[in-house]
């Protein structure tokens, strides 16, 4: 029993390195130096961080409470919006027919809560 749990929380990881290589090409190293690289890894790894947070603790009450980086970074990051910067806020205006309107609403709101109470 205790080996099965072992195993699968093996299989777990490389499936996150999996994916880490595949979304985010980390794999390539682009420079001769060592340091170049791993700056070029860095920035990447920080990313994943972020959006695996995301999507375990924002998105766990929504379909994307499962899906992979990439599904994110296609339906997410590379979706057209008007960003307007004011004082006191930021107003993000989502195309009319954007089929993920309701899930970022939702999301946004509550990494807004989380800010407030944050704040406190």
């Amino acid at each position: 029993m205790l080996s099965r749990q072992i195993d699968c929380a093996r299989g777990q990881a490389e499936n996150a390195i999996k994916d880490h290589k595949r979304s985010w090409k980390s794999d390539r190293p682009s420079c001769h130096r060592v340091e170049a690289n791993q700056f070029r890894l860095f920035l990447p790894s920080a990313a994943y961080v972020f959006l695996d947070t995301l999507r375990r603790e924002v998105f766990k009450t929504t379909p994307w409470a499962s899906a992979t980086m990439e599904t994110i970074q296609l339906r997410l990051l590379k979706l057209g919006a008007r960003v307007q910067e004011f004082a006191d806020r930021i107003k993000i205006s989502l195309p009319s027919l954007c089929p993920v309107a309701p899930v970022l609403r939702r999301s946004l709101t509550l990494l807004a809560c989380v800010r407030l109470l944050a704040d406190l």
